[in-house]
């Protein structure tokens, strides 16, 4: 009596005529594969499933011809091989090479180095070094002696020219083209192309013509959506065609832990198994939402197959001479004057976001979203321009994040005698420039930024040390970008972010919210710190929103009556 047998086919494994006992077993370990399913079962052509199958062979041995024998042992010695050659480039004791291509007077640091050679050696990396770590640099080391080229950088519109002219320009001798358009044409030679997220759905079939070998993406939270978005699909589409692939950011997850699953797809296809895959072996539902059961363990697991790396400021690799970020949490006052909104619409949301019909639920959620946190920057606007003024008078470059174009309009009508500028969604790139200019050569102490504008911009941290928090964003790791506005190297001084905060609106429900998805990116960015499993939460951010509104209401019926 056999165990079942195993063939090798185009697409990978097929294995049939599994006993039924040895079946359940071969669900346990391949999890990916439906409970309640029977053989033939199918499994992708990748080293770590060969090394697998051989493994759960050792316990029950399956008939295979020589062919599928054969490809078998390729597969798990391929896979030994990988393991044996991350451990090396892991090994504390590993230098990496100095590569040429770099100008005189610039060079990659040690552990930018060692980023680079894992990329060489595997195609593929996910590079989460901590905000202002130089990712940018670990990239160009890759590729600065000709290895990889020609190659596609993908950047947010605001970074292309600082891409090309800061870091490309500044550092190597490598010839970059900015494509800042979407009108395709025959491009000139050249050894990196700088696209745009907003444009490489209409580039992505010059890809091949132009015979790109290496593609980076730059802040590649940006595809987190995966193929839901325009630039997602464009973005799938060039990773199928080209050879390596690497992504950069130091925030991968903005919300829930499931949006690794995206950016890990685009840089290493079929690591974590197909989506479904994803969701059995990893994931549990939180409302509408899937969250990764054990961060720690996916962490773990995408270092230790070489698909990501990560350093923070503390590691001994980095030595980082970059000085302390503190933060500081501060109430202000609710200045009921300035609110403009509806009390009876924001209660009629509340009730319908309760108990309403699936329709109704999801249409007021979004409008009391919207309406609530509004009405809280600018109920609290006031108090953070008497904040900032404090700090700018004393001679302090300011930071100031927020969000609605109300709140920027009282900050800046509040704060005009100091001058502020802006870089938000509603400026030009060259506009965004200027400011940029203004506030870097002390003509200004105080600029308004989006709290989703400018990641990854460069040069703020060589004039200022205080962020101010304006506004809350649901997402920590929009925090944490913002932060490294001014926390990233360059930085000669201690850095302190103020979060204003105020007892009312949606700032109570977001500051707890924030505890959920603070431990889905931690344990996953930081597998080994043993900080457990995912914070629990109980009720969705919006209904707590609902709540409060409700309850709000309420106190404040009780004191009209007394």
């Amino acid at each position: 009596m056999t165990n079942g047998r195993l063939h090798r086919v185009e697409t990978g494994w097929v294995v049939t005529d599994l006993q039924p006992h040895v079946s359940i077993r071969f669900k346990d370990v391949f999890k990916g594969i439906p409970t309640g399913t029977v053989p033939p079962f199918h499994l992708k052509d990748r080293p770590d499933i060969a090394a697998d199958l051989d493994w759960f062979m050792q316990r029950f041995p399956l008939e295979m011809d020589q062919e599928t024998e054969c490809s078998l042992s390729t597969g798990v010695r391929n896979y030994t091989q990988g393991q044996s050659q991350m451990d090396a480039l892991r090994d504390v004791a590993y230098v990496a090479p100095e590569r040429p291509g770099f100008k005189d007077g610039e060079a990659a640091m040690p552990y930018q180095r060692r980023a680079a050679e894992m990329l060489r050696a595997t195609g593929r990396l996910l590079l989460l070094d901590d905000v202002g770590l130089g990712k940018t640099v670990s990239a160009l080391a890759s590729i600065s002696d000709g290895w990889g080229l020609p190659a596609a950088v993908v950047v947010q519109p605001h970074l292309s020219a600082q891409w090309v002219i800061d870091y490309i320009q500044r550092f190597t001798h490598l010839r970059a083209i900015e494509v800042k358009d979407r009108k395709v044409r025959a491009l000139p030679p050249a050894d990196i192309y700088v696209f745009r997220y907003s444009n490489i759905s209409a580039w992505v079939d010059m890809f091949d013509p132009l015979g790109i070998k290496t593609v980076i993406f730059d802040e590649i939270q940006e595809l987190r959506h995966g193929t839901a978005t325009d630039k997602g699909r464009a973005a799938a589409a060039i990773c199928n065609a080209v050879k390596n692939r690497m992504g950069l950011t130091a925030t991968p997850i903005y919300n829930y832990g499931s949006e690794i699953f995206n950016l890990v797809e685009c840089i290493a296809p079929g690591a974590l198994g197909s989506w479904m895959e994803f969701q059995i072996n990893w994931c549990t539902t939180h409302g509408a939402h899937w969250i990764v059961k054990e961060p720690e363990a996916l962490g773990a697991y995408l270092q230790e197959e070489g698909i990501a790396l990560r350093r923070t400021h503390e590691d001994a690799e980095v030595a980082s001479t970059l000085p302390r970020l503190s933060k500081t949490v501060i109430e202000v006052d609710w200045d009921d004057g300035a609110v403009t909104s509806d009390r009876d619409l924001q209660r009629l949301l509340a009730h319908r976001v309760l108990s309403g019909s699936f329709h109704d639920r999801g249409q007021a959620a979004r409008e009391l979203d919207m309406l609530m946190r509004q009405e809280t920057g600018i109920a609290k606007a006031r108090s953070v321009a008497a904040y900032v003024r404090t700090l700018a008078e004393a001679g302090e470059a300011v930071l100031v994040g927020a969000w609605h174009r109300e709140v920027y309009r009282i900050l800046n009508e509040r704060l005009a005698d100091l001058n502020p500028v802006m870089f938000t969604g509603s400026e030009s790139a060259a506009a965004k420039k200027q400011s940029k200019a203004a506030f870097v050569s002390g003509e200004t102490n105080i600029m308004l930024m989006s709290l989703r504008a400018g990641a990854g911009l460069d040069g703020l941290q060589l004039r200022a040390t205080h962020v101010v928090y304006a506004e809350l964003d649901w997402s920590p790791q929009v925090h944490t970008q913002f932060t490294g506005r001014l926390h990233r190297r360059g930085q000669q001084h201690p850095v302190t972010a103020h979060y204003l905060h105020t007892d009312g609106g949606s700032d109570p429900a977001i500051m707890s919210t924030l505890g959920l998805k603070a431990s889905q990116s931690h344990g996953i960015l930081n597998p080994f710190g043993g900080m457990g499993a995912a914070t629990p939460v109980n009720e969705g951010r919006i209904k707590e929103l609902a709540r409060l509104v409700l309850t709000q209401e309420t106190k404040l019926a009780g004191r009209a009556t007394q």
